[in-house]
């Protein structure tokens, strides 16, 4: 059984969310920051490019 996760962002926030995470991770000051920025980055590009179900509208994947 898979747990439940709250959908925050939508694919397309997800996408606009990288970037900044991108610069934050290059160019913070904080390692844990940095660390924080690469580890969120890595979670949300795996769900971004991992689509689990279609979407019975469009027949097209979305996130979960």
């Amino acid at each position: 059984m898979t747990e439940t996760r709250l959908k925050l962002l939508t694919e397309d926030e997800g996408k606009a969310v990288m970037m900044p995470l991108a610069v934050l991770e290059d160019e913070a000051r904080s390692e844990q920051v940095r660390l924080a920025a690469g580890e969120m980055r890595f979670r949300l590009g795996s769900r971004l490019a991992a689509p689990t179900h279609p979407d019975p509208l469009t027949d097209r994947f979305r996130m979960s």
